[in-house]
């Protein structure tokens, strides 16, 4: 139906064919439900499996494995997190770092009140839509581990998805050392005696204020590049001792940072407004039009490396500039997705908490634009390097403080954010490179923070912090544009599975966000952006050649695909049946028994007939005639050949051959069993459709029930298939009904939970009901009670009856002629309790799809396998048990492949 995916773990009872077969080796306790030769959905561990709970299994068994599921209870994982203390406050604190405290400021007076209104709100646009696509994306699905990789290399693709990963990691560990460079020099200008080595002293003979240079000099001190480097170390240490400590550590030291950081954000507001005090510098003037009127323009120029004006400085800052230093003080938006597995709703937590903490930053820049215009003069913001510290009230401490514990709780949350970021990207074990930093869930990625640390120590001992920043601004909207274009992509295919909660966004919109950010790159520094733009692709390049392949479909084989079907549109090679808005190809296939070279032209003909019932019916397809010795070997050729390199069916749909005890048709009970198995061993999905001439067309709107009696895990086809129901205007009306067959142990309760909990991630909106069946053994025990009326239970007498009058032949027969006993042509010997299990879990089946679905429109069931030495015969029965008095059914089976997953 679709490309993508992650494959699952599977019995390798599957790979067999048979139930029986699964049993026998003992790998799991005998189960009436066994006949479905899945691992049962009952089973509560097999479907926290399904949600990624389970571990030690690969995620996608390769041909010839037999993967069987671990049984036992889940590792306990970490602790979760809500949209506060998950999303909101790490946002908030990797927004809120050096950049406002120490060069805001700065900003307002090189750029002027407007063009600084403009920079934050070009800045804010561009976190802001991609805030946008981010909601979209995490809530189309469960999200792991990984956080914007997670998102981009499910919909780009492996390759893309680790080169701007690793880019962003990159970042991350570099925006590390950004934040501790700015704790130490802050600590050193409010304590210079703390440093071991002397001062750089910076004399600035004039200075350019409105285009006019002033006479004097100017006197300014910086934090030695040795102290810088020392400190920074150090503090970098301890902050990784913090991280080492774990997720919920820093989660209860997180509040310890923030809130001296807010409560100093308050005295830098109250002391604006009650400025200028008796103590303030000249330039000071408090909020005054006339102030705001003069730092309206902008007043470009150059300056020395401490960022003091002077006309024969070696450093021009233009409103490009500007845009890079000013950039990563709105670059904390995916702190809370980077920790995306540690929280407890990603669909909820991160589009509330990062736009939350995006608007409430961008409001808080803009008015301080406004405020810091009408402040000071204009000298006064260019010189003042801490111009926040002198006009906070009571005292400066305070705001040394606030940055201080700002920059820290910055850093820690990049320390954080990049090692799990660099962990998800080796769990996928798609780079053989990063399989050092592996880790198992619910562990802490502690060689992942190692390497950060290490990453972010080089950076430090470099010391010079605006060198720093464009190349953090560049990996930044490296996954900025990457995260809009996954969006953009995913919603412009409109994929099946493609249904996000947040409907707030539209492919447009990330468009502008990705031209946004590229826009951005380039205003910036064209270099830093080709070197950015070339690392990537060299990632790219490598992860091409030396990756594995990743188990899931991305947006570019998606579009492959879609090209591809465009193309063979022309030749009449395209379908609409079963998917959504005719995306997809469908061959209809019928048989014709007989000598090729003989029934030629009869095949011809036929195949002109099927066109046209096809046409009459109003599904583009291709019709193919095969002529073979039986319809068994015909379908054998079929499954084998039929398609196009990749582009092959990867579901066959069969009519369920209702008429074959009343046409007497003996043939068919060993067709319809060798059809069933050819498929199970091509690995192609099964669809068993009863009640085709019943089908409704489009005008017979149905106003009922879409029920599900999903008993084993099948990789999602059948939830498929309901979604695809509804997006047809005959079932459009309709709701869907999960029904969960449990045995008499189960807590229907948890299971009950877990399913709804599996079907929220999957984007399904449907009643969950748990039925419980009686066990083989009950029935057993109590079969000399009186049994209670029921509509299948004349079907179920006479089928028993039919059965064993069977097996008596066989048994004549084999003694009559001498032989062993056979089954099909193979010698067997029948289990007749097996026999009798079987046929009784079929009519407690019906039994119970008549008691709660008689007037559902459609019934989808699960379909067991045919059983290994059982006759073909009885395996009809057993289906005709489960079909009884159901007008319209379909009998799904999947296959080794997910078609429905968590995150596409």
């Amino acid at each position: 139906l679709e490309p993508g995916g992650a494959s699952l773990s599977i019995d390798p009872s599957m790979q067999e064919g048979s139930s029986d077969r699964a049993t026998s080796s003992g790998s799991q306790r005998d189960s009436k439900l066994e006949l479905f030769g899945f691992d049962s959905l009952v089973n509560i561990l097999g479907l926290k499996s399904m949600t990624g709970e389970e571990t030690q299994a690969p995620s996608s068994p390769r041909e010839g494995e037999d993967v069987a599921i671990t049984i036992g209870r889940p590792k306990e994982t970490g602790p979760k997190f809500g949209t506060m203390m998950g999303v909101f406050v790490p946002c908030l604190q990797n927004i809120l770092g050096i950049i406002y405290y120490i060069r805001f400021t700065w900003i307002v007076g090189m750029a002027g009140v407007w063009q600084s209104l403009v920079l934050v709100s070009f800045c804010g646009a561009c976190t802001f839509l991609t805030g946008l696509s981010l909601s979209a994306i995490a809530t189309n699905g469960a999200m792991k581990g990984g956080g914007p990789y997670y998102l981009i290399g499910r919909a780009l693709g492996p390759e893309v998805g680790i080169s701007i990963g690793l880019c962003f990691f990159l970042g991350n560990a570099v925006a590390g050392s950004m934040y501790v460079l700015g704790a130490v020099e802050t600590f050193l200008d409010a304590v210079p005696s703390a440093g071991l080595f002397q001062e750089s002293v910076t004399v600035v003979n004039n200075t350019l204020i409105n285009g006019t240079a002033t006479a004097g000099t100017a006197t300014i001190s910086t934090p030695s590049l040795h102290d810088l480097q020392v400190y920074g170390v150090i503090v970098t240490i301890l902050l990784c001792f913090i991280v080492f400590g774990g997720v919920k550590i820093i989660n209860k030291v997180a509040p310890a940072f923030l809130i001296p950081v807010l409560f100093s954000l308050l005295c830098i507001y109250l002391g604006v407004f009650i400025a200028p005090r008796h103590n303030a510098p000249k330039g000071i003037t408090g909020l005054s039009l006339t102030s705001l009127r003069d730092n309206w323009g902008s007043e470009y120029q150059r300056t020395n490396n401490a960022g003091v004006p002077d006309p024969n400085g070696s450093i021009y800052w233009g409103f490009n500039a500007l845009v890079g230093l000013f950039f990563p003080a709105v670059t904390g938006i995916m702190a809370g997705s980077n920790r995306s597995a540690s929280l407890k709703d990603t669909q909820r937590s991160i589009p509330i908490g990062t736009l939350s903490a995006t608007l409430t930053t961008t409001a808080m820049y803009l008015l301080s634009v406004l405020l810091f215009g009408a402040l000071s003069t204009r000298e006064e913001l260019l010189t003042d390097r801490l111009l926040t510290a002198t006009v906070a009230w009571p005292t400066p401490v305070v705001i040394y403080i606030g940055i201080i514990l700002s920059t820290l709780g910055a850093a820690l949350q990049c320390l954080t954010g990049a090692p799990r970021l660099l962990a998800a990207i080796a769990n996928d074990d798609i780079l053989p490179v990063l399989n050092y930093f592996k880790v198992s869930e619910g562990v802490e990625p502690h060689a992942a923070t190692l390497f950060t640390a290490l990453i972010c120590i080089g950076c430090v001992i470099i010391g010079n912090l605006d060198l720093i920043t464009p190349t953090i601004t560049m990996f930044f909207l490296l996954c900025y544009a990457g995260v809009n274009l996954s969006c953009f992509l995913l919603d412009l295919l409109d994929a099946p599975s493609w249904r996000p909660r947040w409907k707030y966004h539209h492919w447009s919109l990330s468009l502008v966000g990705a031209l946004l950010c590229v826009v951005i790159m380039f205003l910036i520094s064209w270099s830093f952006t080709v070197i950015s733009l070339a690392l990537a692709s060299l990632i790219y390049y490598y992860v091409s050649l030396k990756g594995k392949a990743g188990d899931w479909g991305d947006g570019f084989k998606s579009a492959y695909f879609q090209l591809a079907l465009r193309s063979l549109r022309s030749l009449g090679d395209f379908a609409n049946c079963m998917k959504k808005k005719g995306r997809g190809m469908s061959i209809f296939v019928s048989t014709i028994d007989g000598d090729y070279h003989e029934l030629a032209e009869d095949a011809k003909t036929a195949c002109h007939q099927l066109e046209a019932y096809i046409e009459y019916k109003q599904c583009e397809g291709v019709a193919e005639i095969i002529v073979a010795p039986s319809m068994s070997e015909g379908f054998r050729s079929i499954v084998q050949t039929m398609g196009l390199g990749n582009l092959k069916p990867n579901i066959v749909v069969v009519r369920y051959p209702e008429i074959w005890r009343r046409e007497n048709l003996t043939e068919i009970p060993s067709t319809f069993v060798s059809i069933i198995n050819d498929c199970i061993i091509a690995n192609k999905a099964v669809v068993i459709v009863k009640g085709l001439d019943e089908w409704p067309n489009e005008f017979q709107r149905q106003y009922g029930t879409i029920d599900l009696y999903w008993i084993v895990r099948d990789g999602g086809l059948m939830l498929l298939l309901s979604q695809l129901l509804l997006t047809k205007a005959t079932f459009e009306s309709c709701k869907i009904q999960v029904f969960c067959i449990a045995e008499e142990d189960t807590d229907a309760a948890e299971l009950k939970t877990d399913v709804k909990k599996f079907l929220y991630d999957l984007r399904m909106h449907a009643e969950v009901i748990v039925v419980t069946m009686k066990s083989w053994e009950s029935h057993v025990e109590n079969s000399s009670s009186s049994a209670q009326p029921d509509d299948s239970q004349e079907a179920y007498t006479s089928a028993r009856r039919r059965i064993s009058a069977y097996l008596s032949e066989m048994k004549e027969t084999t003694e009559r002629e001498g032989r062993p006993q056979m089954v099909d042509g193979k010698q067997a010997v029948v289990n007749e309790e097996k026999v009798d299990k079987f046929l009784y879990t079929m009519f407690k089946l019906n039994s119970t799809i008549l008691r709660h679905s008689r007037m559902a429109a459609v019934v989808l069931v699960s379909l067991p396998p045919p059983p290994l030495n059982h006759p073909a015969y009885f395996y009809m029965e057993y289906m005709d048990m489960l079909v009884e008095n159901v007008p319209r059914m379909l009998i799904v089976r999947g296959y080794r492949r997910d078609v429905v997953t968590f995150f596409t």
